[in-house]
């Protein structure tokens, strides 16, 4: 099965699908060890990780493919990439639609920010025309060379047009032929309720820690109707949380083990990313 038919047969069982975001490899292999098959790259995220730079859309369309077919390779789930604007015009969505699909991912999330284009959950965002937007949609779906591959459409507009605007752009999206729906930065539990009653086509959650969107449970967005909830800040924000306290202890204590921040066993670790086929490998060819 491809990574995109498993994606849609995930949203098919018509259950809150729930997605982790992963920031660099350790935090994929982590969440493949605890069972996810469905991963989200963010970005914001993956752009941190390996540049410690803000997501402003300083990093472009090669280095995100790149980094996007490392998490496919890595781990083998199927994966929904961040695309960002599509990395300019049409012929730029084409290409990167292209492009992200050849690395393997099972969606595609394209926003209708302005390139170069802002985190979603910071200010002054601004937004192309509508019909701009719906025009990528429609040569995104064109571009994909798999039935199987879905594009998500994003929609950044709830700051400048208010929800209605949002809503209006969601709906203009879903007609051009998008597979899955995302209005980012809903204000509050009411806007979330009243954008998945508005909508039919299936809808992303953005639960993004310390975000615009308040923080509610899983069983509170399956019942408010959304199909997907993604967490894009999870595993980038502990890792931080725990190395800090880590770093902090080590400076205190001087100890690489300092009382109360816990460590993850290192002959584990290793089996985790893979050492034992290097060993077997040694085993059968070390002179």
């Amino acid at each position: 099965m491809s990574a995109g038919a498993l994606l849609r047969a995930r949203l098919a069982e018509n259950k809150l699908l729930i997605v982790p975001g992963v920031h660099d490899m350790i935090a994929a292999i982590t969440a493949r060890k605890m069972g996810y098959d469905v991963l989200y790259g963010s970005g914001f995220w993956l752009t941190a990780s390996c540049h410690g730079i803000p997501d402003a859309g300083i990093v472009g369309y090669a280095e995100m493919r790149e980094r996007m077919a490392t998490l496919v390779k890595t781990t083998g789930l199927a994966i929904i990439a961040d695309a960002d604007t599509g990395y300019g015009g049409l012929l730029n969505v084409h290409h990167t639609v292209r492009g992200y699909e050849d690395a393997g991912v099972a969606a595609i999330q394209i926003e209708d920010q302005i390139f170069p284009k802002k985190c979603g959950h910071t200010p002054n965002r601004q937004v192309i025309s509508l019909e701009d937007m719906v025009d990528k949609i429609r040569v995104a779906c064109d571009a994909r060379q798999s039935a199987d591959t879905m594009i998500i459409a994003r929609t950044d507009a709830r700051e400048k047009e208010g929800l209605d605007g949002a809503l209006r752009r969601a709906e203009a999206y879903a007609a051009a032929g998008a597979d899955m729906i995302f209005v980012e930065a809903l204000r509050s539990a009411e806007e979330m309720q009243r954008a998945a009653a508005a909508l039919d086509a299936p809808l992303v959650a953005n639960m993004s820690n310390g975000g615009y969107t308040p923080m509610v449970t899983a069983a509170e967005l399956e019942q408010m109707g959304f199909a997907c909830a993604i967490y894009p800040a999870l595993t980038g924000l502990v890792s931080a949380y725990a190395m800090e306290r880590a770093l902090t202890g080590l400076r205190e204590t001087g100890r690489a083990d300092p009382p109360g921040v816990g460590i993850s066993s290192f002959s584990e670790f290793c089996e985790d990313i893979g050492f034992p086929a290097i060993w077997e490998f040694d085993r059968k060819w070390a002179r």
